[in-house]
């Protein structure tokens, strides 16, 4: 363990751009499944690359900085952002694995702009359109939502590890003795 705290003390903004990497990558093997294998995602699924989106963010913020405080706000970012699409892969997971009677993931179109006003709407437009309870492809027996947990709980221990071995460096203020 000192050893990864070594690294994530002398090396902050290499792990930072290793997680920016690492959810590139993710992301690639993303757009290759919707464009090349034909998968529609859903709106579950694109929560997740927004997740994913802004976990990046936070962490390309965070490398291109040489402060240690930027370095901690941005291993919490990646911290919070992974759990929340942890958290929504999850829930996709769990629909998969016991589907609704009625399966229902977003609002069509003209529901939408019937009911919200204009600048609601079009937001709502961007999201995915494929069913959540649908598993169209498996890797080792684990759906796109199951490997997309895996991430992003990966992501968030290696970003609290991250955090933690930067806390552990932070110079120690004396304590008056009492």
């Amino acid at each position: 363990m000192d050893l990864v705290f070594a690294l994530c003390n002398n090396a902050p903004r290499r792990v930072l751009l290793a997680c920016v990497a690492a959810v590139a990558g993710l992301l690639l093997y993303g757009l290759y499944l919707q464009e090349l294998v034909g998968l529609v995602p859903c709106p579950m699924c694109i929560v997740q690359r927004y997740a994913m989106v802004l976990l990046a963010a936070c962490a390309a913020l965070g490398a291109a900085s040489r402060k240690r405080g930027a370095h901690l706000a941005a291993g919490l970012g990646v911290v919070l952002f992974a759990a929340g699409g942890a958290f929504v892969a999850a829930r996709q997971s769990w629909l998969q694995w016991y589907p609704p009677e009625v399966a229902s993931c977003g609002r069509d179109f003209y529901g939408m702009v019937e009911n919200f006003p204009l600048q609601r709407a079009i937001p709502m437009i961007f999201r995915g359109s494929g069913d959540c309870t649908k598993v169209d492809w498996t890797l080792l027996g684990g759906s796109v939502a199951n490997w997309s947990f895996l991430a992003f709980c990966a992501l968030a221990i290696a970003a609290l590890v991250f955090v933690l071995a930067r806390w552990r460096s932070l110079p120690q203020s004396a304590d008056p003795q009492v």
